[in-house]
């Protein structure tokens, strides 16, 4: 079996576009003919399959209530792009206990060994199913926007999780940019302030404008990769896209 890439795309704040980045990345990277599988690590409030306007029989909570196999629970918009829904409506799957997350661990482990990319969609705070999604891919990828509030709460993010949790490297995107400039400027200033607090790496994946298309895409529960491959936003993920093939 391979050894896949695992990257987790979290976000310290909700409205940034973190799901919908995520799911556009994986057509992206499915592109350049790889086999990826998307995990809808919003364990309370799923919407990737909601995104894609996809039909689900099973979800994790499936998984990890009934035995369902994850294999079986995945649902495949294109043949290289799988996706494991997760329950929305349901709050106490966003705080599994040990047992069930060592469970989950052990289940994703299995399901991953068939893809190229896993990526984990996680939920936005700093809640508990977050941390642990993040402690458990190999990667970390914080998505943010220039807005004030979600550069602080990316911070708090990646505060916790290199405190607490010993990770000391991160990836990150600009999303809903006005300008590429704006976006390594964002980027530029939260380094600084990084390395000089919390003693971690940050490195710049890229930076993804805004564009009435992602919103005009995500209504037609379409990936706008697919849908308008032209665009600028398009372009930009691509971009972000071939940065990510360089991680290992």
């Amino acid at each position: 079996m391979r050894t896949p890439v695992s990257i987790g795309v979290t976000s310290g704040k909700g409205g940034v576009g973190k799901t919908s980045l995520a799911v556009n990345l994986a057509f992206a990277l499915m592109q350049k003919n790889n086999r990826v599988l998307v995990v809808d690590g919003d364990l309370g409030l799923a919407n990737v399959d909601v995104l894609l306007g996809l039909s689900v029989k099973n979800t994790l909570r499936d998984v990890l209530e009934r035995g369902v196999d994850p294999l079986e629970s995945i649902v495949y918009p294109e043949p290289d792009v799988g996706v494991l829904p997760s329950s929305s409506g349901v709050p106490e799957m966003a705080a599994l206990g040990l047992e069930e997350q060592i469970k989950l661990g052990e289940f994703l482990t299995g399901v991953s060994e068939h893809f190229d990319y896993v990526l984990v969609d996680t939920a936005a705070g700093i809640g508990p199913s977050v941390l642990w999604f993040n402690t458990f891919v190999t990667h970390n990828v914080v998505v943010l926007s220039p807005d004030l509030t979600s550069i602080t709460d990316a911070y708090a993010l990646m505060k916790i999780l290199s405190r607490d949790y010993h990770r000391s490297r991160f990836h990150l995107i600009l999303n809903l940019v006005h300008s590429e400039r704006e976006g390594l400027l964002t980027y530029e200033n939260l380094e600084k302030a990084s390395k000089r607090f919390l003693n971690i790496d940050l490195h710049y994946l890229g930076a993804v404008p805004e564009d009435r298309i992602v919103r005009e895409a995500v209504r037609e529960q379409r990936p706008f990769v697919r849908q308008f491959p032209a665009n600028k936003a398009t372009k930009a993920v691509f971009l972000v896209a071939d940065r990510i093939r360089l991680l290992q």
